[in-house]
């Protein structure tokens, strides 16, 4: 996973609210086996259905950072939808609120979420559709500069935090900690009052 730290990028706006997995992603496209892939067509039936929809737009092209409106990613709990926001290269969005199970799967794959103000999100949306904006994030003193020059606070999970500063998915953190897993099974062995079997690695040989 991509470690996260400082962004400064232009913000592109999706003024509506709850925009649910299937209109970032739909179904139709979830053909793939891999998390690759589904960046093209991310919200490709709104982009179809409307000329003038932001990611089809050439001022927008390049940003990395979207902000949207309250709900944003209801309905399925389908995951390709944060493969999709990242294959199109975004890595932060910024919002009013968030699903619940998207918010999860958001973090387990290195998206930053952030929750700021309904008046703050509103004037983003505004500036970004009008005149343009950019944002600087910062992840570690949890705060973004706003385009007028004001820091704005928010919170994130600091478990999450620290695998996004590290780059660490649920897997990667959990070999972080290889050693002190390895010391405590030698310490539990020595405890036990009967020798517990050798593990059988898949190549047939006797392992720890």
């Amino acid at each position: 996973m991509q470690k996260f730290t400082k962004l400064r990028s232009q913000v592109t706006p999706i003024a509506r609210r709850d925009v649910d997995t299937d209109m970032i992603i739909p179904a139709q496209y979830l053909t793939s086996i891999s998390r690759e892939g589904y960046g093209q067509n991310l919200f490709r039936r709104l982009r179809d259905q409307e000329k003038e929809f932001p990611l089809n737009l050439e001022r927008y092209k390049g940003s990395s950072v979207l902000v949207c409106d309250a709900n944003f990613g209801c309905g399925s709990s389908r995951e390709h939808a944060v493969w999709a926001l990242l294959g199109a290269g975004f890595r932060a969005l910024i919002g009013k609120s968030f699903a619940d199970i998207f918010s999860a799967n958001s973090a387990k794959n290195g998206l930053l979420l952030i929750q700021l103000p309904e008046a703050v999100v509103d004037s983003l949306l505004l500036q970004a559709a009008n005149t343009g904006a950019e944002v600087e994030i910062d992840l570690e003193r949890e705060e973004v500069l706003l385009p007028g020059g004001e820091h704005q606070k928010f919170s994130y999970d600091p478990f999450r935090k620290h695998c996004l500063l590290n780059g660490l998915d649920d897997l990667d953190y959990i070999l972080s900690h290889r050693e002190a897993v390895e010391r405590f099974k030698a310490e539990r062995r020595e405890r036990l009052f009967f020798t517990p079997p050798a593990a059988v690695t898949s190549a047939g040989k006797e392992g720890v």
